[in-house]
């Protein structure tokens, strides 16, 4: 285990991830999400069967040995993709940001539901007060006043929906893992997520002028680049050690949102935020302390006498 290679690997994923996000945004007025997802997941492949034949995994990264899982797991991680691409034409990228924490919660709840894992106490509780800053940072945009607020409503759904469909998705790959290579995991995700996003073909995508097109294919490579160094941070450091770092993307996107589309973060979202990522943390603490106990050996008591 390298957990310091581990946290910088995983640092850099979600630099590229919101920097892609910061691409898609710059388009958003001109160019479909349904597209942009069909770009961002095509242009990834290349870049993903290069890491695999380098890794020596190509061969496993294409075997599919639950082609249906794939197809869910695609299914409910295109969904939660579109939708976080759609928020980003209504809402400042921070907040986007901030409302995507609430997928890890949810993923407990989901959990809990569909795979039978036993939650506790502390958990619901770390979850209930998490969806709570959900909700503090949701609470500027249910106001419905003008034709603005409107959109921003709308926005704000659709930001929610993404995090309810990423917590699907990270609860499908849960039972995945049981039959599938990390690799065949994500090939197919990306690979999936192009088919199924041509269906919006008839909803009106456009012709990309040279320089769409070359935003386009870039937010591909850097979201197959993302993904990658993903991938290799919980290679090289434990789940529960890297996994908050998940929670620097709101520094990033917060200098983004601000240099790239001049979007001043309020005092309420920050608010709202912090509990979300305070939440988030107990919950891998939580995680964390549990799964030492778990792998603690039990003590033999000697036979009496």
């Amino acid at each position: 285990m390298r957990p310091i290679r581990g946290i910088s690997y995983k640092i850099i994923s979600v630099v590229m991830f919101i920097t892609m996000a910061s691409l898609i945004k710059s388009l958003s007025d001109t160019v479909p999400p349904g597209q942009s997802v069909f770009f961002r997941s095509a242009f990834a492949m290349p870049v993903i069967l290069v890491w695999l034949a380098w890794q020596g995994e190509l061969a496993t990264g294409l075997r599919a040995k639950a082609p249906l899982g794939h197809f869910w797991r695609g299914l409910v991680g295109t969904c939660a993709m579109g939708l976080g691409f759609a928020a980003l034409g209504f809402l400042p990228l921070p907040e986007v940001t901030a409302i995507g924490y609430a997928a890890p919660l949810l993923v407990v709840v989901f959990a809990a539901m569909f795979l039978g894992e036993q939650v506790r106490l502390f958990r619901f509780t770390a979850v209930f007060i998490g969806l709570a800053g959900v909700l503090i940072v949701l609470s500027p945009r249910l106001s419905v006043g003008s034709d603005v607020s409107h959109a921003q409503a709308l926005g704000a759904m659709m930001a929610l929906g993404g995090a309810v469909f990423a917590a699907l998705a990270q609860v499908t790959v849960r039972k995945l893992v049981a039959t599938e290579t990390t690799s065949a995991i994500v090939f197919w995700f990306s690979a999936t997520a192009a088919l199924l996003s041509l269906i919006t073909l008839p909803f009106g995508w456009v012709v990309p002028t040279p320089a769409q097109f070359a935003v386009l294919v870039l937010s591909g490579i850097l979201g197959g680049i993302g993904q990658i160094f993903l991938t290799s941070s919980y290679r090289e450091a434990d789940a529960s050690l890297v996994a908050p770092f998940d929670y620097v993307s709101i520094m990033f996107a917060m200098a983004i949102g601000y240099w790239a589309f001049d979007e001043v973060p309020t005092a309420t979202m920050l608010l709202g935020a912090a509990i979300v990522v305070a939440a988030g943390i107990l919950i891998i603490w939580r995680e964390r302390k549990l799964g030492l106990e778990r792998s603690r050996p039990r003590r033999v008591m000697p036979p009496e006498g």
